[in-house]
Order: C-alpha cells, then structure tokens, then sequence
C-alpha cells in the first residue's frame, strides 16, 4: 500500500472512527439515520520491512466513549435530549457494563497496490467473530477503510420503537481514516 516498514500507534488522536446507522420499517421517516463516533479508541499498525511477512492490525474501543454526533432524515431534527437518550439505548444494547471495550486484532492481510484486504477477529459484546476490514491508501501517510457490522451475529438485538413499526438495519457501516504518523 506504500506505507513505510515500522510499527504505528493510532488511535482517536491521529484518525476518526465512525458507526452509521440506518433505519428502516414502515414508521422510518419518524426515525433518524445516524452517525456515531468513537471517541476513544487506540491501536497499533504493524507493517514489515519483508515482503513475505504480513502487515497486522490491534485496535481497541473504549464503547463508553460512542458519541452521536448526527442524525438525518425524521420527522424532526435531532436535539441533546434525543442524542442522550440514543446514547443510553446504545449502551444497554451493547451490554457496555459487562463489556466496555470492542476490539480487533488481525489473522492475515492481503495487499493490492494500494489496498488492502485485512481479515480479523472482533470481539464485541462478549462475542468473538470473524470480520474483514477493506482498506485503502489516500495518500503517503493517510489510509481509509469500512467494513459492515451485522449486530445480530454478536448477540446484539438492534433497536426497534413503535411496536416494531420503527427498526434499525441489523447490518451497521463502520468507517476509518487514519493518518499514520512518523514513527
């Protein structure tokens, strides 16, 4: 992908993680499609100077840190009210209490010129699954990738208000940009 051999540290402080979420359901005009940021997250980026051996991947979320910070579509704009309260439902379904941390180490990646295809673990919600992160490079030091999240897979029930009329999508898109600093 052309970034140079070394180990980098990323994390809230050098790139953005987001969650969008997207309603559907006959009552999905009263609901809003949303865009969630973690807030604290930390990991590290591995990329070795042989060519025969494989890049990996650590990250991890502090799932307390999840912070709406948009929310489009419905039949009125959000206000801090609903975005505390969407925040409180996230926590509950997410179990943050027994679970506070989301996290994601690598098994194997593959590089094509300039992305990559990263295969994982993530655990979340007490449950480890597999998951692949599609990635690609936006500059010399900037990389940006997405991988979609079916919540149900790890035990996670996704929303659902007015008697099921209003339901949030069980596959979830997660989004990066990091810029990988200078070792």
């Amino acid at each position: 992908m052309g970034v140079g051999a070394g180990e980098y540290r990323v994390g809230s402080d050098t790139g953005r993680l987001v969650v969008r979420t997207y309603r559907q359901g006959v009552a999905s005009k009263a609901g809003h499609d949303l865009v969630i940021e973690a807030t604290e997250w930390e990991g590290r980026v591995t990329v070795p100077a042989d060519a025969c051996e494989q890049p990996s991947v650590s990250v991890r979320v502090n799932l307390r840190g999840l912070t709406v910070v948009e929310g489009t579509g419905g039949i009125r704009p959000l206000n801090a009210g609903d975005k505390h309260q969407i925040q409180q439902t996230m926590r509950e379904a997410l179990q943050v209490d027994r679970h506070p941390q989301a996290t994601f180490t690598s098994t194997a990646a593959g590089v094509q010129g300039d992305s990559a295809t990263v295969e994982g673990e993530l655990t979340l919600a007490g449950q480890m699954h597999p998951l692949r992160l599609r990635v690609r490079r936006q500059d010399d030091a900037t990389v940006a990738g997405a991988t979609s999240v079916v919540q149900s897979q790890w035990g996670i029930k996704p929303y659902s208000g007015l008697f099921g009329a209003l339901k949030l999508r069980d596959a979830v898109d997660v989004e990066f940009t990091v810029a990988l600093p200078a070792r």
